[in-house]
């Protein structure tokens, strides 16, 4: 019996390790920009995404930890999905970032595999910011089409 504990508790390790390391593979968009310099560039000058941070630093004093968690899903990339974690530890993951729409770049990033990356986003993925309950709390029209890249 205690081979078989000993056992389970050996794949239950394996199984969390390789999600762990699959969940983790945001690289920022500062990574994303080596190779794509020009979508990148018009990413940071014309998106408000780009800089989503600064509307939650403005808020964050006047918040509960709960209610900044709320923020972060939508205002950083890859919050709650082994991204995002505070601006302490991955600041270069507090905006909406590339990843955000076109998820985790890491193995992309290693080898640049086309077929490593979301090269065009679901609706469906946007819509859980944008969506209509967000928009009459924020009273805002998400432009879900916005990348400005």
């Amino acid at each position: 019996m205690r081979g078989k504990s000993i056992l389970g508790s050996a794949v239950l390790a394996v199984l969390c390790a390789v999600s762990l390391a699959s969940a983790e593979g945001y690289v920022g968009s500062k990574a994303c920009g080596e190779c794509h310099e020009a979508e990148y560039a018009r990413f940071q000058k014309h998106s408000k995404k780009a800089h989503s941070w600064e509307s939650v630093k403005v808020m964050a004093s006047d918040l509960t930890q709960k209610e900044l968690a709320n923020c972060y899903e939508c205002h950083t990339t890859g919050y709650g999905k082994g991204g995002f974690r505070s601006y302490e530890s991955t600041p270069e993951l507090a905006d909406v970032g590339c990843e955000t729409c076109h998820g985790a770049g890491a193995a992309h990033a290693d080898g640049g595999d086309p077929s490593l990356i979301r090269r065009v986003p679901e609706v469906e993925q946007c819509q859980v910011c944008h969506n209509a309950e967000r928009v009459q709390d924020f009273d805002f029209k998400p432009l879900i089409h916005s990348g400005a890249h």
